[in-house]
């Protein structure tokens, strides 16, 4: 009891400067991390119908001869695979990151809060409706459909007496994707684009070009610097919003960049992945255990093991069952289910 009584005697500075942080374990994992995610890619890369060996991958890569069908494969098929793999998993990482800093919400993630089922949604809209779209323009309808299932998902989750919990967030998260995921096959079916919108649903980046990559480097470059600018806000409104308003934070402008940053990420990536999930709920809870709970680090390490993860699944799914593919989302399921279910439970013993 004097342990807890003297923790709320802290003002807020204290609170700040008590934080647990583990900066050379930070930077170890930044470095080893980033080695790992360059060769993740290059195995990645050399793996698939035809295999090629590392040293073909390399100078595929940086000494590119258009005359080697070997090496034409390499660029057009397979390093803009391994690179949107890796941004993809970066963007649900760093979303899941600041969804749950923000609320304080560790079962907060894209695909369980309703965003990524919202994105897939409004890209359903468009193939029924605006047939012909672009694919920036479907890149529009996701940032859109990202904001939709978000704010229906805190819509219904306040409904409540007693105000959001993370379980009462979460129940609300999967109804809106139920919802939303009815819907869009409901069209999908009806409008008969069910085979235009089953990449999205499965989850993948088996189809990604060039242009797709070159679309979401600009939403990297932007995203994640605005999610690194804000990491200290984020870090204090973690613990709790009594405590940033003490050092004089502006709780409500942080939130809302924090969620257009992450509307950014998610829709970005959904427009090109599809619903790939679980990486946002279980990439923060593992950086958070090994460098602490300061999101300057949080940030930056969630976004390079997210996007290790998610080169490692989609070499995972052509492994699987070759020749076929397995859906990246399958594969991310297959980690992420029995984590929700641990946090879950472990959370909502009070409630």
């Amino acid at each position: 009891m004097e342990t807890k009584d003297r923790k709320s005697e802290l003002s807020p500075s204290e609170e700040v400067k008590n934080l647990k942080t583990r900066p050379v374990f930070a930077v170890s994992i930044l470095i080893i991390g980033a080695i790992a995610l360059v060769f993740g890619i290059a195995v990645s890369i050399s793996f698939g119908a035809a295999s090629i060996d590392l040293k073909t991958v390399w100078t595929g890569v940086f000494q590119f001869n258009p005359d080697l069908t070997e090496h034409q494969i390499i660029q057009e098929l397979r390093l803009p695979r391994a690179i949107a793999a890796g941004l993809v998993g970066a963007f649900l990482a760093v979303s899941g990151a600041i969804m749950q800093g923000m609320t304080r919400n560790p079962l907060a993630s894209p695909s369980i809060m309703g965003v990524t089922a919202g994105s897939a949604f409004m890209i359903a809209i468009a193939f029924a409706f605006f047939p012909g779209t672009s694919y920036l323009g479907l890149m529009i309808w996701s940032f859109i459909g990202a904001g939709l299932g978000a704010g229906l998902v805190f819509t219904i989750g306040s409904l409540s007496r007693s105000g959001l919990t993370p379980v009462k967030l979460a129940l609300a998260g999967a109804a809106v994707t139920a919802l939303l995921s009815s819907i869009s096959s409901m069209i999908a079916i009806h409008f008969h684009v069910a085979q235009d919108i089953s990449f999205w649903y499965a989850g993948g980046v088996a189809g990604v070009r060039w242009f797709s990559v070159q679309l979401l480097i600009p939403v990297a470059i932007v995203g994640i610097t605005l999610a690194i600018i804000l990491s200290r806000s984020i870090t204090v409104l973690s613990l709790g919003e009594d405590v940033a308003k003490g050092l004089g934070q502006r709780t409500r402008l942080v939130k809302v960049l924090g969620t257009i940053v992450v509307l950014l990420l998610t829709g970005a990536a959904v427009s090109v992945a599809g619903t790939i999930g679980f990486i946002g709920l279980v990439i923060p809870h593992i950086t958070r255990f090994l460098v602490g709970v300061d999101y300057r680090w949080i940030i930056p390490c969630s976004a390079l093991l997210g996007a290790l993860l998610l080169v490692l699944a989609d070499l995972g799914a052509r492994i699987v069952n070759p020749p076929f593919e397995t859906p990246v989302g399958a594969i991310t399921a297959l980690i992420g289910v029995p984590f929700f279910l641990y946090l879950a439970r472990r959370d909502g013993r009070g409630m």
